[in-house]
C-alpha cells in the first residue's frame, strides 16, 4: 500500500489514564495493521510525561507512521489541583480544544482519513464532521458497562433518579430491580451506575454520562474492550441498536499477541506516574499465587478511615500484599504514607510493599500475584481477567459497580466489599479469595477459564482479531 493511500487515523483520548493507555493499544493495534497513527495528547500531558524519568521515550522516539502531536487543554495550573478539576478539564477541552485539533488534522500528511475518540470528548465528533471524515469511539467501559450508561436518560424519564432524599441511599431503594436494559440481566438499581445516587435534579454528571453515551450514536463506530463470550447477551443488544460494533479486547491481550503476531506494539503505555521497578523483583521472592495485590487506579479517592480499615484488614490477613498508594489517593493527605495508620509499617514490614505506582499488567500477570483487590474499573478488570486472576471488588465511581455486579455473579471470578469498609470483612474477603476453601477453589478454575477465552479471543482466528480486521478494513474503504 502506498503512503499516498495508507489511512491515518487521528487519536484523541479524555486526558487521563484510564483514556489514554486503551486509546493507545489500539493506535498500536491500527498502526501494527497498516494504519498510519496521530495520537493526540495535551499539552500539559505531553510534557509531564516527557519530564517523567524515561517516560518520554516513546513521545520522541520517531517510527514510520505513528507520532504523538498535543494540543493545549485551557486549563490555569490552579484549575489543575481544584477539588473539581476533572470537571474543568471536560468543560475546558470541549470551550477551547476543537479549533486547535481540527487545525492539528489540517496540518497532518497524508491526510486524516479518521477521528478516534474515546468517551468524554464527543466535541470530537464535531471535529470530524467538519473535516467531512467518518468517526469512531472507543468507549471505555465493558459492554454492560455501556448498555447501562445508555440507559441512564430512561431511568432519570422514568423517576428512578434522581433520589428523593437521603434516606433513599440506605433504605433498601438502591435494591430496586431494574429488569427492562436489553441483552442485561435483573440488577438492583444501584449497580447500575454511581450517578444513580445523585439527589439533584440537574446533576451535572448524571447529565454528562447520558450525553456523551448517547453521542456514540453519531460516530460510524463503537469499539469495546470487551470480547463476544465475555458478554454475548448484551453484545447482542447493542448491536441490534448500533450498525457497527468492533469488540477488540481486551486489548492488553490483544497488543501482547500483537506483539508475537504482527511484532508492532512497543510503547508500553504512558504512565502519568512514575513506576516502581522494584515491587517485580519483590514479587520475584514470593511463591507462586501467595501475594495479593491492591490498587484503585488513577482517580480513586479514599477517607483516613476507610484506609485505616483497609489497612488493617490487609494485616490481619497475615497474607502478603503489594499496596499502590499513588499520590492524591488519601482526601487530605499530603504525604500517603503518614496517612497510613501507627504501628502498620511496622507490624507488616515483613510481607508488605507499598509503591506509589506500578507497571500493572506486568504485575497482575506475575506468577506469585493470586489475588487482585480492586476498585473495578474497567481497564483493571479487563487485565485482571487476561492474566486469570480473580478479584475483590470495592467499586465507588461510575461504572465500577456493574462491572464488580458482573465479576461477581455472572463471571464468577470475585467477591465484593460493602461500600463501608471493615476491616473485619477485608480480612474475610481475603481469606475466602485466597485460601484452600471451596469457593476459592471455584473463583480461580473460573478466572483461569476466562483468561483461556481472553487468549483465544485475541490470538489469530479469533472473534477479537476478527473484529480488528473488520474495523481495519473499514477504515481503508475510507481513504
Amino acid at each position: 500500500m502506498g503512503e499516498g493511500r495508507r489511512p491515518h487515523a487521528m487519536m484523541f483520548p479524555f486526558p487521563c489514564s484510564g483514556h489514554i493507555n486503551p486509546t493507545l493499544k489500539l493506535a498500536e493495534l491500527l498502526h501494527s495493521r497498516g494504519v498510519h497513527v496521530t495520537f493526540v495528547n495535551t499539552e500539559h500531558n505531553h510534557e509531564r510525561l516527557l519530564r517523567r524519568r524515561g517516560g518520554g521515550g516513546a513521545l520522541r522516539g520517531r517510527r514510520e507512521g505513528f507520532r504523538f502531536e498535543s494540543v493545549p487543554d485551557g486549563l490555569r495550573d490552579d484549575e489543575r489541583h481544584a477539588p473539581d478539576s476533572t470537571v474543568r478539564l471536560y468543560l475546558s477541552l470541549r470551550r477551547t480544544c476543537a479549533a486547535p485539533l481540527a487545525e492539528l488534522a489540517r496540518r497532518a500528511s497524508p491526510p486524516v482519513t479518521c477521528v478516534v475518540l474515546s468517551g468524554l470528548v464527543s466535541f470530537a465528533l464535531d471535529v470530524a464532521d467538519e473535516l467531512a471524515v467518518p468517526s469512531f469511539v472507543l468507549w471505555g467501559t465493558s459492554a454492560c458497562g455501556f448498555a447501562c450508561t445508555l440507559r441512564l436518560r430512561q431511568l432519570r424519564q422514568r423517576g428512578y433518579t434522581p433520589l428523593k432524599d437521603e434516606s433513599y441511599l440506605t433504605n433498601g431503594y438502591l435494591d430496586t430491580p431494574i429488569d427492562w436494559i436489553a441483552g442485561v440481566p435483573t440488577v438492583r438499581l444501584g449497580d447500575i451506575s454511581s450517578f444513580v445516587r445523585t439527589l439533584d435534579p440537574t446533576s451535572f454528571a448524571l447529565r454528562v454520562e447520558e450525553d456523551e453515551a448517547n453521542s456514540c450514536a453519531r460516530a460510524d463506530g463503537l469499539i469495546l474492550n470487551t470480547f463476544d463470550s465475555l458478554e454475548s447477551d448484551v453484545l447482542d443488544a447493542l448491536r441490534a441498536e448500533f450498525p457497527r460494533v468492533y469488540t477488540i479486547g481486551p486489548l492488553a491481550a490483544a497488543a501482547a499477541a500483537a506483539t508475537h503476531i504482527d511484532r508492532a506494539p512497543t510503547t508500553n503505555g504512558l504512565s502519568l506516574w512514575e513506576e516502581d521497578a522494584a515491587c517485580v523483583a519483590w514479587l520475584d521472592a514470593h511463591p507462586a499465587g501467595s501475594v495479593l495485590y491492591v490498587s484503585f487506579g488513577s482517580l480513586t479517592v479514599m477517607s483516613p478511615d476507610a484506609l485505616a480499615e483497609l489497612a488493617w484488614g490487609l494485616a490481619d490477613s497475615r497474607r502478603p500484599f503489594l499496596w499502590v498508594i499513588r499520590p492524591g489517593l488519601v482526601a487530605g493527605a499530603g504525604d500517603n504514607h503518614h496517612a497510613l495508620p501507627e504501628k502498620f509499617i511496622e507490624d507488616t514490614k515483613d510481607r508488605c510493599f507499598i509503591a506509589e505506582w506500578c507497571a500493572q499488567e506486568q504485575v497482575l500477570r506475575h506468577g506469585a500475584v493470586g489475588g487482585f483487590l480492586t476498585h473495578s474499573g474497567w481497564n483493571s478488570t479487563a487485565e485482571s481477567i487476561w492474566a486469570g486472576v480473580a478479584m475483590i471488588c470495592w467499586p465507588g465511581f461510575a461504572d465500577q459497580y456493574i462491572n464488580s455486579r458482573y465479576v461477581r455473579d455472572e463471571w464468577g471470578i470475585g467477591l465484593r466489599l460493602d461500600e463501608e469498609l471493615r476491616r473485619e470483612q477485608v480480612t474475610a474477603h481475603v481469606e475466602e479469595l485466597m485460601g484452600g476453601g471451596q469457593r476459592g477453589e471455584e473463583m480461580r478454575r473460573s478466572a483461569a477459564r476466562w483468561k483461556a477465552a481472553a487468549e483465544a479471543a485475541t490470538a489469530k482466528g479469533g472473534s477479537s482479531y476478527g473484529s480488528l480486521d473488520k474495523l481495519v478494513e473499514q477504515l481503508r474503504r475510507l481513504e
